[in-house]
């Protein structure tokens, strides 16, 4: 990693950034700052303009208006100079190279990468090092993307969907990789639609919608959003209109459903809702006291954006140490790796 890197620059500096496709709105005027040494998640529904935002801050597309800039330099000087990695989702390796070839190939374009052999092993790609390009499954390519990305040693790596393809156990194995590299200070921006992946790895998430941003704050921030908690609980008495009626009554319902032998209350007064039901049913068992998840987080953002477009969310600071929380708005294929001269 680079030693001389300007600690007062942050990592990614986004300024009025816009871009238009035609009468087509892609990126739709996003502001956003990213320190040195963060982790974090871009999400968003498909078409929310996080891919195009990302080639935006690589300077592979340029901007209809504002500005992108990666360590205070415009985006082809921090990439020239070997502080920028990526993996994205149009990465393509060469066929007939194996996996180890690839992984030198770039590392040939760099002044101070990492070893080949340090890159295949941080990517948990020394199993296949051996094997070509053209017989990896899909989540072999795709670690064996993210060899190539980190072998020139960035500060700064960006990640579009990185465990597209990856089964359960592979997802597992990339995120440990990922906390190898981010340990040591390094900067990650990840765009996934995998949300529990957001909210245990990420330091902060930027949540997108029609090309804006609709919330940036920590994930327990985000999801707090989404007032209340949820009771589930089985229960052994017959489900009737009269039942769903007083349950609805109960202290800060604003939702009561049921299946099967299983109901589900979101009360904004958990432990009164609680106290309530179980004076009325002491027949129900199996109880379970849950905070809203990211998901849930994430359908009401977006519904908001879709419902109001130019309407803010305003997340709860969750105190002085977490990241600062500002109020925003609602609302061709490229290579794995980028190659610079690092000096």
């Amino acid at each position: 990693m680079n030693t001389t890197r300007a600690i007062e620059a942050p990592a990614i500096q986004l300024r009025g950034l816009r871009k238009t496709f035609g009468s087509i709105t892609a990126v739709a005027g996003i502001d956003l700052t990213i320190q040195q040494g963060e982790v974090v998640a871009l999400l968003g529904p498909n078409g929310a303009g996080k891919s195009t935002t990302i080639d935006l801050a690589l300077g592979l597309a340029s901007p209809t208006a504002g500005t992108a800039t990666l360590f205070g330099e415009a985006p082809r000087t921090a990439i020239a100079a070997g502080r920028v990695g990526a993996m994205l989702q149009g990465g393509a390796l060469l066929p007939d190279l194996t996996v180890a070839q690839a992984v030198a190939l770039i590392a040939a374009a760099h002044k101070h990468p990492l070893s080949v052999a340090e890159a295949l092993e941080r990517a948990k790609c020394t199993e296949i090092a051996k094997q070509r390009v053209s017989k990896l499954s899909g989540g072999q390519a795709q670690r064996a993307r993210f060899a190539v990305a980190i072998v020139s040693n960035p500060d700064l790596m960006f990640l579009d969907e990185p465990t597209a393809a990856m089964d359960v156990e592979a997802r597992r194995t990339f995120w440990q990789s990922m906390r190898e590299f981010t340990d040591a200070g390094r900067t990650v921006v990840f765009a996934t639609h995998y949300l529990d992946e957001a909210d245990a790895y990420a330091d902060r998430i930027v949540m997108m919608a029609a090309g804006r941003v609709v919330a940036d704050g920590t994930p327990g921030e985000v999801k707090a959003v989404v007032s209340g908690r949820r009771i589930r609980a089985s229960f052994d008495f017959d489900w009737t209109p009269d039942i769903e009626a007083e349950l609805a009554e109960l202290p800060g319902v604003r939702s009561v459903e049921h299946r099967g032998d299983v109901l589900s209350l979101v009360s904004d007064d958990s432990d009164a809702a609680l106290r309530t039901l179980l004076s009325l049913h002491q027949d129900v068992h199996d109880i379970e006291v849950t905070a809203h998840s990211m998901d849930d987080a994430f359908l009401a953002l977006t519904a908001a954006a879709d419902a109001a477009p130019s309407a803010r969310a305003s997340l709860p600071s969750a105190g002085p140490s977490s990241p600062s929380v500002e109020p925003v708005e609602t609302g061709p294929a490229h290579n794995s790796a980028l190659i610079g001269d690092r000096s």
